[in-house]
C-alpha cells in the first residue's frame, strides 16, 4: 500500500508541470442534490484529465530505471494516451498509442498533437490492448499497462490533495475505467487514516467491475458501447479489482441518460465541461441522491475531453449513442 511519503514523492514530480487542482463547493450543485457537494476539478490539467498525473510519474521513473529504454506503447480510449504522449515528450521518449476503431476523433487529434503515433485497431479497448502488446513484442517497445503502481501513485495525488483539504467527507464517488483512479483514492484515504467511504461508478452497459464486486470474482462485461468512453472497459484488471473489493463501499451503475444529465448539470452549475466518464461520479451521486441527502460528499470531475458533436447533442437535451 502507498504511504503519505509515496504520494508526496509523486507530487514532487507532478508539480514541476502542474499545480494542485481546485476542489470547490458549488452552491447550485449543492442545491440540486440536497448535499454538501465538493467537486475535484481534474479537468484543469494540461491534458484536460486526471491521467496526466500518472503518465508523468510513470515516464519519469521508467526513464530513470532504463536510461536507454525503448519508446512507450499503450492502448487507450484517449486520456491515458494523452497522458503518456505528454509525459513522453517531457522525458524525450517516443509514444505509440493504439485506440479502437471509431475512437474519438478529437482525442486522437489531441494525442497526435502531444507527439504520439496513433494507430486504430480492434473493435473496443480490450482488443486494442491485445494489438498494443503484439506491437510491443514485434517492435521492441515498452508496453505501458493501464494499471500500474506508478500510475496509481501519480493519479492518486489528486485524491491526496482532495482528502487533505476535506478530511471530513462522508463519501466520495469515483469513476472506474481500469481502476487506477479509484485505487488511488483508496490508497490516499488509507494513507491518511480517514473514514471516508469510497463508491465506484460504472455505466450500466459496461458493468464488469460492478458484477465482479457483487459476485466476488472477476467477471467481464458483455458489451462496451457507452458514450462514457473512459469507462468502456469490458475486462477488469485483477490487481485493481482486488483492492476495490477489499476497500470500496460499493459500486453504482449509472444509465447513459443520467450521465448526459450530469454533464448538463455540471455545465449549468459550474460552467465547466465534462466528458461522459468525467461526469460519471456526479451521475453516481445523482443516482443515490436520497441516500446522500444532507451529507458532505465528494465527486471527481475526472476529465473534460468530450467531442464537440457529443457536447452539442448533450446540451440540446439528447443522449449520444454509440
Amino acid at each position: 500500500m502507498l504511504t503519505c511519503v509515496d504520494f508526496e514523492k509523486a507530487e514532487e514530480l507532478i508539480y514541476r508541470v502542474l499545480s494542485p487542482t481546485a476542489c470547490y463547493n458549488w452552491p447550485i450543485l449543492a442545491d440540486a442534490l440536497g448535499a454538501d457537494v465538493w467537486m475535484k476539478h481534474e479537468n484543469h490539467t494540461p491534458t484536460g484529465a486526471f491521467k496526466v498525473r500518472g503518465g508523468l510519474v510513470y515516464a519519469n521513473r521508467y526513464k530513470k530505471r532504463f536510461p536507454k529504454g525503448a519508446g512507450l506503447i499503450s492502448a487507450t480510449r484517449g486520456n491515458h494516451g494523452q497522458s503518456l504522449a505528454f509525459a513522453a515528450g517531457i522525458e524525450g521518449l517516443s509514444a505509440t498509442i493504439v485506440v479502437p476503431k471509431g475512437n474519438s476523433p478529437e482525442k486522437n487529434a489531441a494525442m497526435r498533437a502531444f507527439g504520439a503515433t496513433v494507430i486504430e485497431a480492434g473493435d473496443d479497448f480490450d482488443e486494442a490492448v491485445t494489438k498494443a502488446k503484439a506491437m510491443a513484442a514485434d517492435e521492441g517497445l515498452h508496453m505501458v499497462p493501464s494499471y500500474h503502481e506508478d500510475l496509481v501513485a501519480g493519479v492518486g495525488t489528486y485524491s491526496y490533495e482532495m482528502l487533505k483539504q476535506n478530511p471530513d467527507l462522508d463519501t466520495v464517488y469515483v469513476p472506474i475505467g481500469k481502476g487506477s483512479g479509484i485505487c488511488g483514492m483508496i490508497e490516499a484515504r488509507n494513507a491518511l487514516n480517514l473514514k471516508t467511504k469510497i463508491v465506484g461508478v460504472v455505466t450500466a452497459r459496461v458493468d464488469g467491475y460492478a458484477n465482479s464486486f457483487e459476485c466476488g470474482k472477476l467477471t467481464a462485461a458483455d458489451r462496451s458501447d457507452t458514450f462514457a468512453d473512459g469507462l468502456a472497459v469490458r475486462v477488469p484488471d485483477p490487481v485493481s479489482l482486488e483492492i476495490i473489493m477489499e476497500n470500496a463501499e460499493r459500486i453504482v451503475r449509472v444509465e447513459e441518460d443520467t450521465v448526459a444529465e450530469a454533464i448538463r448539470l455540471i455545465y449549468r452549475a459550474t460552467h465547466n465541461v465534462a466528458e461522459g466518464a468525467g461526469a460519471a461520479a456526479l451521475a453516481g451521486l445523482m443516482t443515490e441522491k436520497d441516500k446522500m441527502a444532507g451529507k458532505k460528499v465528494g465527486v471527481v470531475l475526472s476529465g473534460q475531453n468530450i467531442d464537440t458533436d457529443w457536447m452539442a447533442q448533450v446540451l440540446s437535451g439528447q443522449t449520444p449513442t454509440v
